[in-house]
Parts: structure tokens; sequence; C-alpha cells
């Protein structure tokens, strides 16, 4: 089956769903796809949104379903493959997760989430240099990103260098006062230093 262009109507919807989901109102931008994927069943960016839309909501089950649909539909969907290796990563499925966010990162290189998530996966699957590095290009090209700077000062901390990991959770805070993770994790570096000095 051939694909068509899709028409004005069905990018319109698109564009529809995509504004309300960058204003936060996932479920009335479900809406629109759901009705747009029971006229295209196989409408690939339909279902990479509802996709993005369900793990915004944190439906999880209901995200992997849509992204895997996708993939299933077009293995070079940069966006299923990118969700499908965060669900992963989340549950801590390092192999299954690198295989996913390797391939969305061939696709879509130079993204910035994919190079998190990417970075994540790599330094908790024991490859620490390669994940390190990975998170270096991640917040070079979005340095104002809390999520890249914790990811990234989690991973200094757990290698032991201290100072780094500190000054990547103040530049979280400095940007995110309310960014609890960065809070407990800057707290956790100060008593770490503690007992480094106490020895």
């Amino acid at each position: 089956m051939t694909n068509i262009d899709p028409s004005s109507k069905v990018l319109e919807q698109l564009e529809n769903a995509e504004a309300l989901k960058m204003a936060g109102q996932h479920k009335e931008a479900l809406e629109i796809l759901e009705t747009l994927l029971t006229e295209e069943p196989e409408n690939v960016s339909a279902l990479e949104e509802i996709a993005d839309n369900e793990l915004a909501l944190e439906h999880t089950s209901r995200a992997h379903k849509a992204a895997k649909q996708a993939i299933d539909l077009d293995n070079d969907s940069y966006t299923g493959h990118y969700i499908l290796g965060f669900l992963n990563s989340q549950k801590e499925k390092w192999t299954e997760s690198l295989k996913h966010l390797q391939r969305a990162n061939n696709l879509k290189p130079n993204n910035p989430e994919i190079l998190r998530c990417l970075g994540w996966a790599l330094f908790n699957s024991g490859q620490r240099t390669q994940g390190i590095v990975t998170l270096e290009r991640a917040l070079n090209l979005d340095s104002e990103n809390p999520l890249t700077l914790c990811d990234l000062g989690v991973t200094h901390l757990q290698v032991r260098n201290f100072g780094k990991a500190k000054a990547l959770f103040t530049r979280a805070l400095d940007l995110d006062p309310e960014n609890a993770r960065a809070r407990e994790c800057r707290e956790a570096v100060d008593r770490l230093e503690k007992v480094a000095s106490n020895k």
C-alpha cells in the first residue's frame, strides 16, 4: 500500500492536536488524534502523537502500544523508537532501551532529548564514559535543560566527581528552584563530600 499525501484536513487535525499538546491539553489532543485514527488507522504521525500525549499523561502501556504500532507501520519512526527506548529505560531494561534509542538517534541525530535518554541508558548499561560524553553532547545542544543537568550530575556523582556533580545540580536549581531531584542530589553531594573529607 502506498502512502498518499495527507489531505489538508488531516494536516490541520495534526496541527490542532500539536498545538493542544504544547499547551498541555493532552486529553483534548488525544480526542482529535483518536478520531483521526478511526478514519486513517495507518497514520503514523497520529500514532506518534498519541504515544507522546499518553506518555505525558503517564499512561505508559498506552504510550508503548501506540509507539509500537507506529514502528510496525514505519520502522523509520524516530518518535516511536525514542518513546520505546524511554519506556524501557524507566523499567531499567537497558539492552532493549539502547536498541531503540540508538535507532532513534541514527534517524534523528543531534536531538537533545534523544541524546539525553541515550546517554543515561549507555551509562546505566555499563558504558559509563560513552554515557557521560553523550549526556555532555545533549547539554551542549540544550544547556538550559534541568533534566539533562540532573542526569549528568547523577553520572558524575556515581563516578565520585563531586565538584562537577555539585556544579551541575546547582545550575539545575538556578534554572528550576523547585526541582526536588536537583535539591536532593545536591544535598547528597554535600553529605558525600563531608564523608570523603573526614576519611
